[in-house]
């Protein structure tokens, strides 16, 4: 057995005892709410029918739903989708049953075991993902990689892996199709030489040889479907994943289905949207948000607006021009952070800038007040920026908004970030804010405006939330 198959299977064994255990927990506090002291005496057959059923066919749908399954478990957000979605179409049947039999029980379990047991799920789930990120900095927990492609796709897949070095694959060796050099050279990516094992023919012998339990498959044209069949066939007594690259990248689950047309597997690609109820939705979001957090923050303004009056005396808010939604110019609001007249000082400093391309970024920049600095390490200086997203110039969530020289630079692709209204906070503010290069700056922005979703913008905004807190990347 490969170490990645040992220990997801260890990692679905644990998954399965705190699971059991919570909903057991569930269901005791739903019997001891129902009957308080009285709760053993009120124990009766019926009871013990409901309390023993409930919990295991509870159990059941998790399994059914593939909560546990070792494609979904330790990375990505799926697997909450399917603890919650298996939760909530069980407590539905309940639901159902209970009104068809009349059973009063089943209203305790709806209002107790529901919400405390799905919370208590997802926060062990939550629990469990902490602990294998941190052995998986320490080196533990990987998942080796076996490509079959050329030097192009390896560096390609390598630099894709390090982004995402979360879920820690590693990639350990290569299949080069139709090498006719000899085996144990190598191919250089970033300095790290990674052995190439020889020629598509060869991945099983290269498996064993390069320790890898996963084999990701670049050069699909080569093998071609009758080879990638083969394959599979060779890698099932090996215990080790198949994987194929199809080359279509930065676009998210959501906009990929799977067709079978004549036994081929055809992968259908949606458009993205920009348009129509889901925009409408998105501002209905931004709206109660941006309200919410204008009338939560009301006491943090007024403290910010004095601190930075008895600082110079000059004014408390400060707007710079951005171009928004399809290029229209709008003045962003922030809490003034700098000197006053600030911008006249900007070509003397151009020599400094430490941003990537065309940003303009200093770590010690001298225009910086005292309170400016405090602002600015804990991102308060944004805050304003609600206001401008009630007035339908910003969105909560959304690409970096731009300054008019940098859109004036922008190439046909990169224009692509105007089509949604640029965000208070977004993948590029929470991937690394002003550690991150120009490139990979623009490629979160595309990547955001392509696949974005209601349930995408309220994970960016809990992670914002958390790299705010730990000031990463914030000068």
């Amino acid at each position: 057995m490969s170490p990645t198959w040992g220990w997801r299977k260890s990692y679905a064994n644990t998954l399965f005892v705190t699971d059991s255990l919570v909903i057991a927990l569930a269901v005791a506090l739903t019997h001891v709410t129902r009957f308080g002291q009285d709760s053993l005496a009120a124990i009766d057959a019926l009871t013990v029918l409901g309390y023993t059923l409930i919990p295991v066919a509870w159990t059941v749908f998790l399994a059914l739903f593939g909560t546990r399954s070792r494609g979904v478990i330790g990375t990505g957000f799926k697997e909450y989708q399917r603890v919650i979605s298996a939760t909530l179409y069980f407590f539905g049947l309940v639901a159902v049953l209970a009104l068809v039999f009349r059973i009063d029980l089943a209203r305790d379990f709806l209002a107790v075991a529901l919400p405390v047991g799905l919370a208590g799920l997802l926060f062990l789930r939550w629990v469990w993902r902490r602990i294998v990120a941190r052995r998986r900095r320490t080196g533990e927990l990987t998942t080796s990689v076996l490509v079959v492609g050329g030097a192009r796709a390896v560096r390609q897949m390598v630099s894709t892996f390090q982004r995402h070095s979360g879920e820690k694959y590693r990639v350990v060796g290569v299949c080069v199709p139709r090498y006719s050099g000899v085996p144990g050279e190598s191919i250089d990516v970033d300095g790290r030489q990674i052995p190439i094992h020889g020629d598509e023919n060869t991945v099983v012998t290269a498996l064993r040889a390069s320790g890898a339990d996963t084999v990701a498959v670049t050069a699909t044209e080569t093998l071609g479907h009758e080879g990638i069949r083969d394959l599979l066939w060779q890698l099932e007594p090996k215990r080790a994943d198949l994987v194929v690259a199809t080359g279509v990248v930065d676009v998210a689950g959501p906009r990929i289905e799977m067709r079978p047309v004549a036994g081929l597997p055809l992968i259908h690609v949606e458009k993205p949207s920009y348009h129509g109820a889901k925009r409408s939705g998105k501002r209905l979001f931004d709206l109660a948000f941006s309200l919410a957090a204008l009338l939560c923050l009301a006491p943090v303004f007024a403290v910010v607006a004095l601190l930075i009056k008895l600082e110079d005396g000059g004014p408390i808010f400060y707007r710079s021009e951005r171009i928004g939604l399809d290029g229209t110019p709008f003045g962003m609001i922030k809490f003034r952070s700098m000197v006053q007249n600030d911008d006249k000082l900007v070509d003397q400093l151009l020599d400094q800038n430490e941003g990537a391309g065309l940003l303009s970024k200093m770590k010690e920049d001298p225009r910086v007040t005292r309170v400016g600095r405090v602002l600015r390490r804990f991102s308060i200086d944004e805050l304003p920026q609600f206001i401008n997203v009630v007035r339908g110039e910003m969105s909560v969530v959304g690409p970096r908004p731009p300054l008019r020289r940098e859109v004036e630079s922008y190439d046909g692709r990169v224009k692509r970030r105007l089509l949604v209204r640029p965000g208070v906070t977004g993948l590029w503010q929470v991937s690394g804010r002003s550690d991150l290069s120009w490139d990979e700056s623009v490629r979160l922005d595309l990547s955001y405006v392509e696949n974005w979703s209601m349930v995408s913008d309220v994970l960016i905004i809990m992670k914002t939330v958390k790299a705010v807190v730990a000031s990463e990347g914030a000068y």
